[in-house]
């Protein structure tokens, strides 16, 4: 025991303190909400469990320190990147090594990790922090056009920070139609009538002569809503800041129902009723228990037929389905529910984010599913398609007319 003491350092005196503070940091940088008290649980943590068994330390460390599900692949993967020394790997909590960020293959890190493992920047004076601030809120053309053409999953945090900010600017006026209700007007279209009580209103003012002839038009509405995301691992950088996007952007709609989908349906409806973007993702989070998990959209359509039904309006509804395609269920399943979710909406879209590859062609099973029975295919894997899908609804809404 003593020689074990020797070589790791006492958890109070030695290495090992240290080691979760820098982690602990380094979690914060990667985006991960964790705090002093949180790093303190960790180290008592590993006091506890001890440092024998690696799979053992990383599960006590990932309880106390992580509280999201969305954050426990960055913690798996910083974990492993962080803590690691090829001889004691197997029996002990390994000293924070220099040379640990080139373990790895950079590649094939999430964005988060490689920017948390990144060399910390210099300490500047206040006046250079407070030209960087004014440079990084003005912003050159060229990196406007960066960050709007760059990929949601190819941002470091900071700059995945930046585009959430920026979606929840961008406009999505949701296509609004004739709706079956009449409202006083001027126009003299085609599909307007006239307004005969208003005729004889109008004619008792004038001694029985007819200087004005009232006419109502149909009221315009915007179409009813219904969103699916896709909350699995595949889909976890895009999930966050589309569901932020979409609350931003249809704020203004009139009824919206939206629902996550991985391995079961869960209603996000009443956290898209809280009017702040930052409460209602906290209220989604808390929400979904399947994040990060597998797609099996057959069945979350199912959950849909048998629970909500009545959340679908007279074959008004616009459904987009905000997935990259990769199911785990049955295909026949998925054909099945897809075939009575069109029976009974307007018109059913797939915002697919892998269309970010040129020459994508949906070859994967439950991929080719949902291209067969989706009436378009848009992208979503950036600012820019974003900015153009609200023209890309409203030429899809003037077609099916």
């Amino acid at each position: 025991m003593t020689q074990r003491k020797a070589q790791l350092g006492d958890a109070r005196s030695g290495k090992l303190a240290d080691n979760m503070t820098a982690f602990g940091r380094a979690l914060r940088r990667a985006g991960v909400q964790t705090d002093s008290m949180r790093i303190a649980l960790a180290s008592e943590a590993a006091t506890l469990v001890g440092v024998e068994s690696r799979p053992d330390l990383a599960a006590a460390m990932e309880a106390v320190m992580i509280s999201r599900e969305e954050d426990r692949l960055v913690f798996r993967e910083l974990f492993d990147a962080w803590f690691r020394d090829p001889e004691l790997a197997n029996k002990l909590l390994a000293q924070l090594l220099p040379s640990a960020e080139g373990k790895a293959e950079p590649s094939k890190r999430r964005p988060r990790v490689r920017e948390a493992l990144a060399p910390p920047r210099p300490a500047v004076q206040p006046a250079e922090t407070d030209r960087e601030v004014d440079f990084d809120a003005a912003m050159t053309a060229s990196d406007r056009s960066r960050v709007h053409h760059a990929d949601f999953n190819a941002l470091g945090a900071a700059e995945y920070r930046l585009v959430e900010r920026l979606a929840r600017d961008i406009a999505l006026p949701v296509p609004r139609l004739p709706s079956r209700r009449f409202r006083p007007s001027g126009n003299t279209g085609a599909d307007s009538r006239m307004h005969w009580p208003g005729v004889w209103h109008e004619a008792s003012r004038t001694g029985g002569e007819l200087i004005r002839l009232p006419r109502l038009s149909r009221r315009l509405q915007p179409l009813p809503l219904l969103v699916l995301v896709d909350v699995s691992g595949s889909m976890e950088r895009y999930a966050r800041l589309l569901l932020a996007f979409l609350h931003a952007a249809t704020r203004q709609a009139g009824r919206r129902d939206v629902f996550a989908f991985g391995t079961h349906l869960t209603d996000l409806s009443p956290a898209f009723r809280i009017a702040d973007t930052d409460a209602m993702l906290a209220a989604a989070g808390s929400a979904i228990d399947d994040f990060a998990g597998g797609t099996r959209l057959g069945e979350s359509l199912a959950e849909l037929r048998r629970s909500f039904a009545r959340r679908l309006t007279g074959r008004r509804t616009l459904v987009l389905v905000i997935s990259d395609g990769l199911d785990t269920g049955e295909p026949d399943a998925m054909e099945r529910e897809l075939l009575w979710l069109k029976r009974h909406t307007r018109r059913l879209l797939w915002l697919n984010p892998l269309l970010r590859y040129d020459g994508y062609a949906p070859l994967a099973r439950g991929a080719a599913v949902l291209h067969r029975h989706a009436d378009a295919m848009l992208a979503v894997h950036n600012l820019s398609a974003l900015e153009q899908l609200a023209a890309s609804l409203a030429s899809l809404m003037r077609a099916s007319r």
